[in-house]
């Protein structure tokens, strides 16, 4: 990228976004998607999952303090917005090619991944780990899982929600209700999710 965006030009790490006002990352949101989108016009992805997350993305590294805070995404496929703001953005363009970026998040990438994941369901119960680890260790710091209205409708999901509660470890879930997959989600849930929560903007 030469000069090319106001903001994003000068963002290389989440803590050159906390430094931005509110009004500002709302044009930061703007050239992240973009960006995603020049991205995958030359790489080739998964751009519809990347698109479903670029203003929460950019919220929840302004809010928190990555990777202090531990960051656990749902689904690999949607972590492009999140490698661009966390050190990887001059090297996005060798997503998914031969010693380039991994499509997913990984571990041995970032340290802000502290999670590797491809596909979905796993963040609530990876997230509770890290988190009872955070406990018994006396440090400090959040654990954020975000988990799609998709991902959530897996056994998998409902199985940690279950042990989160009875465990009563301080962790967040954060459920990103965009009605966006690779394949159309089904079962009760997925309708229940669709009837009932009402989408507000982030902004």
């Amino acid at each position: 990228m030469n000069n090319k965006y106001k903001f994003l030009d000068h963002i290389n790490f989440p803590d050159d976004v906390r430094k931005l006002s509110q009004s500002d990352i709302k044009i930061l949101a703007d050239e992240v998607r973009q960006e995603l989108i020049d991205v995958v016009s030359e790489t080739g992805g998964h751009l519809g999952a990347g698109l479903g997350v670029v203003e929460l993305t950019v919220v929840l590294h302004y809010i928190f303090n990555t990777p202090h805070d531990k960051l656990i995404w749902d689904v690999g496929h949607q972590t492009y917005p999140h490698k661009i703001l966390t050190g990887r953005k001059k090297q996005i363009r060798t997503l998914r090619k031969g010693e380039g970026l991994s499509g997913f998040t990984k571990r041995s990438e970032s340290e802000y991944d502290p999670f590797g994941a491809a596909h979905s369901s796993t963040s609530i119960s990876s997230a509770l780990g890290i988190a009872v680890a955070n406990k018994l260790s006396n440090k400090s710091g959040n654990v954020i899982a975000v988990i799609g209205d998709g991902a959530i409708s897996a056994g998998m999901a409902y199985e940690a929600m279950n042990n989160a509660g009875g465990s009563k470890t301080k962790m967040i879930v954060v459920l990103n209700d965009n009605d966006m997959s690779i394949a159309k989600p089904v079962g009760a849930m997925r309708k229940y999710l669709a009837k009932n929560f009402i989408w507000q903007s982030l902004f």
